[in-house]
């Protein structure tokens, strides 16, 4: 094997691939990177078994196809490292010798063959969506996740496709995001209720892997696996063994809640502000809703006391809650803070409900005990 290629474009590839690569495993063919050469260009793949993913750019130029097996930790530096604009790749049974202007690389070699095959996306079901959309909701919902839970299930985000909507849902049990967008079925590929949880690691790996622009995506669930294929890039998961959670019982069915229209970026502000001084031991802070004004306050005994006053256009009955701040910062994070949010209260046991005008729904649980 041996090709050409522009630097700047190999190196983007690879940042695309490295993440999956582990560490440390007992296979040790799986910390590298597989370069695979032929007519129709060059992909890089990386797997831990569990994830994988394919990632093409375009070659300059080719004298000879073929694969080689190379590894993370040393391409990557050489990549970053280097300051030449092309550089020459050449494999044989030996290793891998990478070539700059003024600079040489002699890498081991390990087998080709044996590094494990990376599904290519082949699905004739499949459901199609913008990518842009579809990074949108990874990253509203897989914030939510929990993997540390012992309840697997938590670990990964919910994926739910129809005829014409995908909805997503992540939960730890304490707070729950979930984002509904158009999606069109092809084929006839649906999926169940609870069933397609897709680990929170390969959520994020889709999200890294999109544009945020509407090219088109896809999404394939078979049985115990995903698929998503979009320009350039595959990626391959299996899915989160158990069953989510009845995720719809968790949103309060109200007759008389209360409900306001708050300003994302100065909300956002507010809470960052009120959770400098909060500790492990008193994480908490206190939402007091009262005519026109939103009043968060906080205190911890080795920290100190803050208090912050946000205008809302509030007009009920008194109420406290208390909530913690980083469950709050999560989600005004990935919202625009040029737009408003509709914040739904009952009372200080009963969660708190946000909603955006775009689908997009979030429960926070108050905390008790905290005093």
């Amino acid at each position: 094997m041996k090709l050409t290629c522009n630097r700047e474009k190999l190196l983007s590839a690879f940042q695309t691939v490295q993440s999956v690569a582990p560490s440390r495993s007992p296979k040790p063919i799986l910390q590298n990177v597989k370069l695979e050469v032929g007519d129709a260009g060059a992909t890089l793949s990386a797997t831990d078994l569990e994830i994988g993913v394919r990632r093409q750019f375009e070659i300059d130029n080719v004298d000879a196809g073929g694969s080689a097996v190379l590894p993370v930790a040393r391409l990557g530096s050489i990549l970053r490292e280097s300051s030449d604009e092309m550089i020459t790749l050449e494999a044989d049974s030996g290793g891998t010798l990478i070539k700059g202007q003024r600079s040489e690389f002699r890498l081991p070699g390990a087998n080709p063959d044996e590094f494990p095959q990376v599904a290519e996306f082949s699905a004739e079901k499949y459901h199609e969506l913008p990518a842009r959309l579809l990074r949108e909701l990874v990253r509203r919902t897989v914030f939510a996740t929990d993997a540390e839970s012992s309840r697997y299930a938590l670990g990964g985000v919910l994926i739910e496709l129809t005829a014409d909507a995908i909805t997503a849902v992540g939960t730890d049990g304490r707070r729950l995001a979930t984002m509904t967008g158009p999606a069109n079925s092809v084929g006839g590929h649906e999926t169940g209720e609870n069933t397609t949880i897709v680990p929170a690691k390969a959520m994020t790996l889709i999200e890294r892997s999109l544009a945020d622009t509407d090219v088109e995506a896809r999404l394939a669930a078979r049985g115990n696996d995903l698929l998503m294929h979009c320009e350039n890039v595959t990626v391959f998961t299996r899915l989160v063994e158990g069953r989510f959670p009845k995720w719809r019982e968790v949103f309060p069915r109200r007759d008389s809640a209360l409900e306001m229209d708050i300003a994302i970026g100065p909300f956002h502000h507010a809470v960052r502000q009120a959770a400098i001084l909060t500790s492990d031991d008193s994480r908490g802070v206190d939402f007091r809703f009262a005519a026109g004004t939103l009043t968060l306050s906080s205190r911890a005994p080795e920290a100190g006391e803050s208090r912050i006053e946000l205008p809302v256009p509030y007009d009920g009955p008194d109420v406290s809650i208390k909530l913690d701040p980083r469950f709050l910062n999560d989600f005004l994070r990935v919202l625009d803070p040029e737009k408003s949010v509709k914040v739904e209260i009952q009372d200080s046991e009963s969660a708190v409900v946000c909603t955006t005008d775009d689908n997009y729904r979030y429960v926070i649980m108050p905390l008790a005990g905290e005093r």
